[in-house]
């Protein structure tokens, strides 16, 4: 094997690990990553058959759509890539243009907010739920073009008169944290 096979091969092995590991780069920031151009990301990925970060985050939430009993796929905000009900769950939001103020580019806080709501409702293992109680912190502005990711984790859950379940959420942007919040929920 000649030395350029075994840089390629190596570098092959690198990029199947990034993409394993987080699936949400996109090929400039794979490209930064591993120190090659994007164009070799590309054909690297199609040698591979690691498909374009839309249709990975396309893939994960088809399979993961089905397990929310909450809500129905259309009343999903974001694409949820990973989730196990009662415990924990991972969305990822494209922000576009219709979701900004005009004159900031800032995107509204409700698109945001409904992101967040969407995964915690889709965490707990109940066939419906509504917000009792939102405790919500926007920590950083984000603007048009971010891709948001959300994870969450299903804290505790009380029982008294009605089923109550408290989930904590992290909103981030390039791995940087731009919204938290923590929802108590009760089962309907």
């Amino acid at each position: 094997m000649g030395i350029r096979q075994s840089q390629k091969t190596k570098r092959h092995e690198r990029l199947l690990k990034v993409v394993n590991t987080d699936p949400f780069h996109t090929d400039e920031e794979l490209s930064e990553i591993l120190s090659v151009s994007v164009p070799t990301i590309r054909l690297d990925r199609i040698e591979l058959n690691i498909p374009e970060l839309r249709e990975r985050i396309k893939r994960l939430a088809s399979e993961s759509h089905s397990k929310v009993k909450s809500m129905s796929s259309g009343d999903i905000v974001g694409h949820i890539i990973d989730i196990e009900l009662n415990n924990f769950g991972v969305s990822v939001l494209e922000t576009d243009d219709s979701m900004v103020f005009e004159k900031t580019k800032i995107v509204r806080g409700q698109f945001i907010y409904a992101f967040a709501e969407s995964i915690a409702m889709a965490v707990i293992n109940e066939n419906a739920a509504i917000v009792a109680v939102a405790n919500i912190k926007y920590k950083l502005p984000v603007y048009s073009g971010a891709r948001l990711v959300a994870r969450c984790e299903l804290k505790e859950i009380r029982e008294k008169d009605d089923k109550r379940y408290l989930v904590w959420i992290k909103v981030f942007n390039k791995n940087i944290e731009v919204f938290r919040g923590k929802y108590i929920l009760i089962s309907v």
